[in-house]
């Protein structure tokens, strides 16, 4: 019976073997391209989102106790047998100065402090959100907040409150923002009032380099024509425009329309 001899499988080529680790090589790191993706829309997102909503709930949670608080302190006010105690000059007179809460020009801004201190909220777009001193990514923008300016007005104060936030990731709190238009409402709640802003006018693109958007007279210094022309109540919302880019700026103007007290 003959024997037959299985001769060695001949070794590889060099070249084919440099094309097979290539391969190898590119496919893992499509893969982890795939998983950084993946974790930079998805993961931020749902971790940023969850963390602002919490931090929204604990805001209005305590401003609500405290108004409780408060009610409590006045009704312990009156003295005993109904008889009103003398409570001094009376809110509004002339020469008193108003309630914190009510507009006030020259009010200070206050040191910025990147801890959420007002809520955003925006009808339309089903969107509720912190809004903290700053916009650093680091320490606002990539927790899910929205970012106030440095140096621009408070909320429900004379010049222009101006906000910046994400479109994409971490949260994208303004992913939708080229969908408001004008009449569009919004509020922004503060532990002593809610301000009513009414959208009044957008501008689709300019630069992000644009400082006059987010003046105390909001004007573009780009787009000519664009913002106004004279003091007001104002209110300003950035975002990165087109999506996934950060190459020009939406921009959404609004103005103060209400105020109520808590």
């Amino acid at each position: 019976m003959p024997v037959v001899v299985h001769g060695q499988a001949p070794a590889r080529r060099p070249l084919t073997r440099l094309l097979w680790y290539a391969a190898e090589a590119v496919l893992t790191l499509g893969l982890v391209l795939l998983l950084l993706v993946a974790h930079q829309l998805w993961w931020t997102n749902r971790q940023a989102r969850a963390a602002a909503e919490k931090k929204a709930d604990s805001l209005e949670r305590e401003w609500k106790e405290k108004a409780g608080e408060g009610a409590a302190r006045a009704r312990g006010s009156s003295g005993e047998g109904g008889a009103v105690r003398d409570r001094g000059t009376p809110r509004g007179a002339p020469g008193t100065p108003p309630p914190p809460h009510i507009p006030t020009r020259g009010a200070p801004a206050g040191p910025p402090t990147q801890h959420a201190y007002a809520v955003l909220r925006i009808p339309r777009l089903g969107l509720r959100v912190p809004v903290a001193d700053g916009v650093s990514k680091g320490g606002v923008l990539n927790k899910g907040y929205v970012g106030h300016y440095p140096r621009t007005a408070r909320p429900g104060r004379p010049g222009n409150f101006a906000l910046a936030g994400h479109r994409n990731t971490h949260g994208e709190p303004f992913r939708h923002l080229d969908r408001l238009r004008p009449g569009d409402r919004m509020t922004v709640g503060t532990r002593d009032a809610v301000y009513t802003y009414t959208v009044d006018k957008t501008l689709d693109r300019t630069s992000p380099r644009d400082g006059g958007v987010i003046a105390p007279v909001p004007r573009s210094a780009v787009r000519p024509g664009h913002g106004y022309d004279r003091a007001g109540y104002y209110v300003t919302l950035t975002t990165c425009t087109p999506a996934y880019t950060s190459k020009y700026r939406l921009v959404v103007w609004g103005k103060l329309t209400a105020m109520r007290p808590r």
